[in-house]
């Protein structure tokens, strides 16, 4: 069943950085090719979070990593390496640094509490939260702003795939958990669970000033929740445009079968 088509498509190089927005993206196991490939870690976080994000320096959410050979970031089948994800950070002063420049480091650090040592690290497993890709869909944005009467910009919610849903409620997504979506010609994906939010949603993704009414609502509301993950059952490509559909879990066993692992 037809619900909804692929209205943008996000990456974010850097955990806690600002997003990258993608005309096409593979959809994997361990999430969007080149999403959330580099994190820096804190001594002063906790072991169940490590990281070093937004929530300690909201600035960080303006600082914008570019991969140094984009074309070859696109797939992993297109035969990348790791020297074609290194990383160049575009600084909120307008410098331009490798990811691996110590002075990255400290410039982060500006501001905050010294207990702050942090480390930078790399994964081929994007460094997410929870599930490897999220979805939201721009329903749901329209409806959390007529409830907090702000405006608020889709990309607050910092998801891989926003999704247009016309004709539907917002919040409808949270109805799918369990069930499979095929977004695309390739890719199939199990809705594993609704998005528990925190405070990264209550910052402006241009300006990174806070208004933390957005979480209050979202808390009292929607049980702290809002948007969905997924995690992929058959990996593929997949286009701004593309078709987003319900799938019953016999097709979607069926599609696997038929498809190359």
């Amino acid at each position: 069943m037809l619900v909804g088509v692929v209205e943008s498509l996000w990456r974010y190089p850097v955990k806690s950085m600002r997003g990258e927005r993608l005309e096409q993206a593979y959809l994997g196991f361990s999430g969007v090719y080149g999403d959330r490939r580099y994190a820096f870690l804190s001594s002063a976080a906790p072991k169940d979070f490590p990281y070093f994000t937004a929530r300690e320096k909201h600035s960080m959410l303006l600082e914008r990593a570019i991969y140094r050979n984009p074309e070859k970031m696109v797939s992993p089948q297109d035969g990348s390496s790791l020297a074609d994800g290194t990383l160049e950070i575009e600084t909120t002063a307008g410098e331009r640094l490798p990811i691996e420049d110590p002075r990255l480091a400290e410039l982060l650090r500006e501001g905050v509490a010294e207990r702050h040592l942090l480390r930078l690290i790399q994964s081929e497993i994007a460094l997410v939260d929870s599930r490897p890709i999220s979805l939201f869909s721009l329903q749901t944005v329209r409806q959390l702003s007529v409830e907090t009467g702000m405006e608020l910009d889709k990309r607050r919610f910092r998801a891989n795939i926003y999704a247009d849903l016309s004709g539907a409620k917002g919040f409808v997504e949270d109805e799918w958990v369990g069930q499979k979506l095929e977004v695309g010609r390739q890719a199939v994906m199990q809705v594993a669970k609704r998005n528990m939010r925190c405070k990264l949603i209550t910052l402006d993704p241009d300006s990174a000033q806070p208004s933390p009414e957005v979480m209050k609502l979202v808390a009292r509301e929607h049980q702290s929740c809002a948007g969905i993950y997924l995690t992929a059952v058959i990996e593929g490509m997949v286009s701004v445009g593309d078709s987003i559909r319900l799938v019953d879990s016999s097709f979607a066993d069926e599609l696997s079968g038929a498809r190359p692992a």
